[in-house]
């Protein structure tokens, strides 16, 4: 058989098996009852405005009925995290929604956060909320607990884009009066997914070997939620190259939020990006992967382990029904996530955020 002719059928049997991959894994994380996909949000929510629109887009995924968004949890220290992140839920209509915050990890300034003090003319808020200070908000592991506890079995999916803080600490908590459960005995009891940011699996163009922020930042704890997340629960890995291939753009900041005077989403991207620079969406994509797991947008590599070294450098070792799959992206794949994340993550609130 000609040489190319083997390459062919190669590239053709890693493709097929490529969508067998991704089939079962969107069958393995399907919904077992009908509904909203119930969604914990876990976000370092300080430094990148990617966390940003992603809420956004998640809040758009729940004016759809696509999801349920249970409760955020915030994994950086900034004292302003949890008011704007409670001023982003009230401009999407869920102001009631729990937050809570770690009083343990990295702290992080922002260029965007302080938006939660802005005022009108009249000096009320520009964008109402009722926390004044991530003090004010629970604590991460207790919220996340308690959450998991009143859950359905094997039904809550969490999106975890950041560092690994709040469900390392999660993992490796006791039982307590909110469960008799460990917080691994209750992942495993109760959630079905987790979509997770982090990573880099594969070189860059200028390095074969990049070391990814949300793990550099919080290695041990990137370890520990490697390590020790339940075998039963499946986990997708969007890594580095993900987000830097489908970044958002910066003309949707300048026409797609016009429908608001003074829109909060806009507001934190130009604080952070300024008007001519199109980010990353790195958040973006584990939103989109976990609640529309069998649109197509990604493809998925076979089942493996992702494995932490000690400096903070990925690796995905390839296993038989193994946890972890990370993401695949396809030329062809590209344009439609772009598009897809723009409309979602600009389309205006169900709600009106005001009269």
């Amino acid at each position: 058989m000609p040489n190319a002719t083997c390459r062919g059928l190669g590239l053709a049997f890693q493709t097929f098996a490529l969508v067998v991959a991704a089939t079962a894994v969107a069958e393995e994380t399907a919904s077992l009852t009908p509904g909203p996909i119930p969604v914990i949000f876990d976000t370092d929510i300080t430094g990148d405005c990617d966390d940003v629109l992603a809420l956004a887009m998640l809040h758009a995924l729940a004016d759809r009925g696509e999801c349920q968004i249970e409760a955020v949890t915030i994994s950086k220290i900034n004292p302003l995290a949890a008011s704007f992140v409670d001023a982003v839920n009230t401009f999407y209509g869920r102001g009631d929604l729990p937050i809570g915050a770690t009083r343990d990890a990295q702290r992080r300034e922002s260029r965007y956060l302080a938006l939660c003090k802005a005022t009108e003319p009249d000096g009320s808020q520009r964008y109402p909320h009722d926390l004044l200070s991530s003090d004010q908000a629970d604590e991460a592991v207790p919220l996340l607990r308690r959450t998991l506890a009143a859950a359905e079995d094997h039904r809550m999916v969490i999106i975890q884009v950041g560092i690994a803080a709040n469900l390392a600490d999660l993992l490796s908590s006791p039982p307590d009066a909110i469960s008799p459960l460990t917080g691994q005995q209750l992942v495993e009891k109760k959630c079905r997914l987790a979509s997770v940011m982090a990573g880099c699996f594969g070189p860059l163009p200028e390095k074969k070997r990049h070391l990814e922020a949300n793990v550099i930042n919080g290695i041990a704890a990137m370890q520990t939620l490697a390590n020790d997340w339940p075998e039963s629960v499946p986990m997708i890995w969007s890594d580095f190259r993900i987000g830097l291939a489908t970044p958002f753009p910066r003309e949707s900041i300048a026409r797609d939020f016009n429908y608001e005077p003074h829109h909060i989403v806009r507001e934190a991207y130009l604080l952070h990006s300024g008007p001519n620079h199109d980010r990353p969406s790195w958040d973006l994509t584990s939103v989109l992967q976990a609640i529309r797991p069998f649109d197509g947008y990604f493809d998925l590599s076979p089942a493996g382990r992702v494995q932490v070294d000690d400096d903070g450098f990925t690796r995905f070792e390839p296993q038989p029904n193994g946890r972890d799959r990370y993401l695949i992206l396809h030329d062809e794949q590209i344009s439609r996530v772009i598009a897809t994340q723009r409309a979602l993550t600009s389309q205006p609130p169900v709600q009106p955020p005001r009269p």
